[in-house]
């Protein structure tokens, strides 16, 4: 996610103001779940690719294989970081292909305060999923990928579990980087990465110093040490995030994200905010 630095006058929030976005997270954090609750299936996956015969079922049955999937991410402008384009892209499941596209370019007036993204973000990107959902409901995504944390989060709430929540929406959470988050550290993971070399297992179970599972590191390429962090936003198992990530991987990053990261900086550019 392109974020700017928060400038100092933006870190200068009341107590009441932080206070109120506590009780509202905690309130949220009540009707958050973390295992699979959609009717939809899996698309079976042999070695990174569907089986032959799938689309073929998904055409008989529309209803039984996952086929579309979101992704949200927002670009900010280097001139003036109160200036975003938020974009929210749907693909194809089968093909990666981008079927639909949303964006708005908006002012954001709420300040960026640590561990509270989603008071910042998470109303943009509702307002794109309800304007999707009233110009082309047949493509409303079954799951969404946001370019941000779930439960691999400081206060175990990040931006895909807030708007997973307010969305009723399966959301899963993309992190490019790791926070210190429960004892877990960028260069920790880094060094297990390094420890298990050209071991055959790709992904790694993020465990915390609680003993709670908080997400898992996913090496995308082939040899990369630089691993995403996926976590669950709301609806999803850990599990089933995983797979829907490595089916959605061309690159480092999954290509929902990837292409909402693209579309957004394009965005800007045709606006001259870039």
């Amino acid at each position: 996610m392109s974020t700017e630095e928060p400038s100092a006058s933006e870190n200068q929030n009341s107590p009441q103001l932080l206070n109120q976005w506590i009780e509202i997270q905690e309130s949220l954090k009540k009707q958050l779940i973390t295992d699979d609750r959609f009717s939809w299936k899996l698309p079976p996956i042999c070695n990174g690719q569907t089986y032959e015969g799938a689309q073929d079922d998904r055409d008989s049955d529309r209803g039984k294989f996952l086929k579309y999937i979101g992704g949200a991410d927002l670009s900010f402008s280097k001139a003036d970081p109160s200036i975003a384009c938020a974009t929210l892209v749907v693909l194809d499941a089968s093909t990666l292909e981008v079927v639909h596209e949303v964006s708005n370019t908006v002012e954001l007036r709420v300040p960026y305060v640590p561990g509270f993204l989603a008071f910042r973000e998470a109303p943009v990107l509702l307002e794109l999923l309800e304007k999707l959902k009233n110009t082309a409901l047949q493509l409303y995504p079954q799951v969404l990928m946001v370019d941000g944390n779930g439960l691999l989060h400081p206060r175990g709430f990040g931006l895909a579990c807030h708007l997973g929540v307010l969305a009723d929406l399966p959301t899963i959470g993309i992190g490019k980087n790791l926070h210190h988050v429960d004892g877990l550290t960028q260069h920790g993971v880094r060094q297990l990465l390094e420890a298990n070399g050209d071991s055959c297992s790709d992904v790694f179970t993020l465990m915390g110093d609680s003993g709670s599972t908080l997400g898992a590191a996913l090496r995308s390429t082939v040899g990369s040490l630089k691993p995403i962090f996926i976590s669950v936003g709301h609806r999803i198992s850990l599990a089933s995030a995983i797979e829907i990530v490595k089916l959605s991987c061309r690159y480092r990053i999954p290509e929902p994200i990837r292409q909402a990261d693209i579309r957004s900086r394009d965005c800007l550019r045709k606006h001259g905010l870039s």
